[in-house]
């Protein structure tokens, strides 16, 4: 049974603070259980509601905007760093370990939020499903600076760009996953979050052109995983580290290697690739060789939701178009879950479905099974 908790008290940190003008940001999070806690394995939706919840409690037309599928997106979470254990069907945090959760702020209205935020800040972060993390301490860990001070950064010689992926990283492709870190794909990444937000804005078409046939892939550290992202289906992503340099002769076209090395200079804010805002993606600067770690519970129901969603589609593959995909990829997750043990009312909930409907689409995944 769980020990009733009693009061923390934080010591007062000084409040964090940058120059009115910054556009780019990172905080981390300093995190510690309150007990230990038994989280799914797209626990990122809960963190991503969490941070949109503090949002529209002091700037509700910030907090539209963010919620704006159409629009690119201002701001990066990552997943909690730290040891976290599997232990059958669940993931569990450790109430004697601390864990680390990153925010970054691509745009000036999201990083004055964050100033407002911390003028008052909150002591816990909460998941949905139940479980607390006390906030022990924040830091900024992505340094505050601007579009144009990114641009202004001297040219380094040998002009090369070196990530590292921290998290799955993945790109989509003609309607699928990419889990490639092709140069054209990366700085189309890069390039787009910089034109949606600075105001010095670059012709897409030709720059990219430009990457095309000017940027090379210097040496590469790279494996593939499948991970669940956002409420429902699986990513086809890569992890590792990469550097590019540019082709001799293209070395004198200053103008885009001076964006090549400014995009390059806004990953680690940006993220990389697709669903950033789930915690894919984080891309750190630097070279950083990692072990390959072994299958998780996350990898083990990903792989199982795009094995049950291939199944599906095929028995669909009459009607076809999106709206099949997105029904057997909707069987797949929820069956996928359930399997795992997790509860309908759970899944519904995660789903934002209801839980009738939820119940119907297990039994009839469950009858398409067989």
């Amino acid at each position: 049974m769980a020990q009733p908790r009693t009061p923390h008290k934080r010591k007062q940190k000084p409040i964090l603070t940058w120059p009115d003008q910054t556009e780019l940001l990172g905080l981390t999070l300093v995190l510690r259980p309150v007990e230990e806690i038994a989280i799914p394995p797209q626990y990122t939706t809960d963190l991503h509601s969490w941070f949109l919840d503090q949002v529209r409690r002091q700037d509700f037309e910030l907090s539209s905007y963010l919620h704006d599928g159409q629009s690119e997106k201002p701001f990066t979470i990552s997943a909690l760093q730290g040891s976290i254990q599997s232990q059958g069907r669940s993931r569990l945090l450790n109430p004697n370990q601390t864990y680390q959760w990153t925010i970054t702020a691509l745009s000036q209205p999201v990083v004055a939020w964050l100033r407002q935020w911390l003028q008052a800040p909150p002591t816990e972060v909460t998941f949905r499903h139940g479980g607390v993390l006390r906030i022990l301490d924040w830091e900024i860990s992505h340094t505050p600076t601007t579009y144009a001070q990114l641009l202004a950064t001297p040219i380094p010689d040998p002009s090369t760009v070196t990530l590292t992926f921290t998290s799955v990283t993945s790109f989509r492709h003609r309607g699928n996953h990419l889990p490639l870190p092709i140069p054209e794909n990366m700085f189309h990444s890069y390039l787009r979050r910089w034109n949606h937000f600075s105001e010095q804005v670059y012709e897409q078409e030709a720059f990219l052109a430009w990457v095309d046939r000017s940027v090379v892939v210097l040496r590469h550290q790279l494996q593939s995983s499948k991970v669940m992202a956002g409420k429902r289906g699986s990513v086809t992503g890569f992890t590792g580290a990469v550097q590019f340099g540019i082709a001799a002769a293209a070395r004198s076209d200053l103008e885009w290697v001076q964006l090549f090395m400014a995009l390059g200079h806004l990953a680690p804010y940006a993220g990389t690739g697709h669903k950033t805002t789930f915690g894919l993606g984080q891309t750190q600067p630097g070279w950083s060789e990692s072990a390959p770690t072994s299958a998780t519970v996350e990898d083990i129901l990903a792989q199982r939701i795009a094995e049950l969603t291939a199944l599906f589609m095929a028995q669909r593959r009459r009607t076809g178009g999106d709206r099949a995909s997105q029904i057997a990829q909707t069987w797949a997750t929820i069956l996928a879950r359930r399997e795992l043990g997790e509860g309908l009312a759970a899944i519904a909930q995660d789903l934002e479905m209801p839980y009738e409907t939820v119940k119907t689409y297990v039994k009839l995944a469950r009858k398409a099974l067989k």
